[in-house]
């Protein structure tokens, strides 16, 4: 991709009411565009990365069984009336329909939908286990929405569902979750910054597990426990004062992002809607549920506020819009124009910066767009290329066969 047609641009400067880390570096980086309070228009780099995330996760949500479905953004009140949370969803977004003069919800959360769909597909105990994932926007209500993509009042989210005959395949299923969940944070650059966090179960179990990444800017206030990677949160810490692992009392106190979440929902929704199963002896069961959510647009705002540094931000290379951000210099646009060809050819996904600028704001903007790697060609270089790391203080020579056989 060319950068001098590149749809957005960088700024130099932040927006005057974004006071987050990561919602600053996203807009000066040319990734999002502020709507409006907690909505955010997805530019060509920020979507390239969103659609990363999506990929990763889709990719993990596969290897435990996950199939894939897409459910609707608006749903009926009746839904809502029959498990109870029409008045008690505080984030709801309700409206009534102009023509029918129907009652709608858009989304927060999609256990309304999802229950009573499995229905027309789980009768017997031969249809069970199930797996279902959905990508799909959400939209709540939130009273102050705050912290760029970290809590907005419209969302990208994963949420998946399963479906047992039994607790015993419940647990192994959740425990595979987790798994999967693990390897998601490790591929997005997180996994050393996330702590598996015990949060209240409310009303479905004891306790919930959470996906807790440790950052400034975070809402949430856990207690780690370094050793395990685990921590408390704080609304469950005075019952549960020492890590649930290993027993220590010595947990250090921090600000965290929830990045993702999972619950065990027992029977709460399945009986509600009246989902059974006919078990082995011909006697009806009520399905045991488990849903298992993590935020995408959340994921990757999280990226931004804790692996950026003060020049700008950094993707790791499974998430970033490109891999390579390749510079012209003055003088040398030629050779700069046939290393772009070469990276094409060789199906190197690249961002080629030919505008007419000078170097001091091409390696500026580099760093602050963050891909992983950033490669110079000027009259100096001869007949190499400069390669440069993001987070490295000093570059290389190298020939170009061998720089497109490393990034590739």
């Amino acid at each position: 991709m060319r950068q001098s047609i590149l749809f957005s641009k960088t700024s130099k400067t932040a927006p005057k009411d974004e006071e987050s880390q990561n919602a600053q570096l996203l807009a000066r980086a040319g990734f999002v565009h502020k709507e409006m309070a907690g909505v955010y228009s997805f530019l060509p780099l920020g979507l390239r990365v969103l659609k990363n995330v999506e990929r990763i996760i889709r990719e993990e949500m596969e290897v435990i069984g996950g199939e894939e479905v897409l459910l609707p953004a608006l749903q009926p009140k009746r839904n809502w009336e029959t498990t109870g949370r029409w008045d008690t969803f505080d984030v709801l977004f309700r409206f009534t329909s102009f023509y029918a003069k129907n009652e709608y919800v858009l989304g927060p959360t999609h256990e309304e939908i999802i229950t009573p769909l499995a229905k027309r597909f789980i009768s017997s105990y031969r249809d069970l286990p199930r797996y279902v994932f959905q990508i799909q926007d959400k939209f709540r209500d939130e009273k102050r929405a705050k912290s760029g993509l970290l809590r907005g009042r419209e969302f990208l989210m994963k949420d998946l569902y399963s479906f047992h005959a039994n607790q015993e395949d419940a647990d192994l299923y959740y425990e595979r979750v987790k798994e999967a969940y693990w390897k998601i944070m490790e591929r997005v650059g997180l996994k050393d910054h996330t702590y598996l966090t015990f949060a209240s179960g409310g009303t479905f179990s004891k306790y919930s597990h959470e996906f807790q990444v440790a950052t400034s800017s975070g809402e949430d206030t856990i207690y780690a426990c370094e050793p395990c990677r685990v921590a408390v949160n704080e609304e469950v810490i005075a019952e549960q004062k020492t890590c649930p692992e290993c027993g220590s009392d010595k947990l250090k106190k921090l600000k965290a992002v929830e990045a993702a979440n999972i619950f065990k929902l027992k029977t709460r929704y399945s009986e509600a809607f009246d989902l059974n199963y006919v078990d082995e002896k011909g006697k009806a069961q009520l399905v045991l549920m488990g849903c298992y959510g993590m935020g995408i647009s959340r994921l990757m705002g999280t990226v931004a506020d804790v692996l950026s540094d003060e020049a700008g931000l950094f993707w790791p290379p499974e998430l970033a819009p490109y891999q390579i951000h390749l510079i012209a210099l003055q003088g040398a646009e030629q050779k700069a124009e046939a290393a772009y060809e070469a990276f094409r050819k060789a199906g190197v996904q690249v961002l080629y910066d030919d505008r007419d600028a000078g170097a001091g704001e091409k390696f500026a903007d580099a760093d602050l767009i963050g891909l992983p790697f950033r490669a110079v060609v000027s009259k100096s270089t001869g007949d190499q290329v400069e390669l440069k790391g993001r987070r490295e203080k000093t570059g290389e020579l190298v020939d170009l066969k061998e720089l497109i056989s490393r990034v590739s």
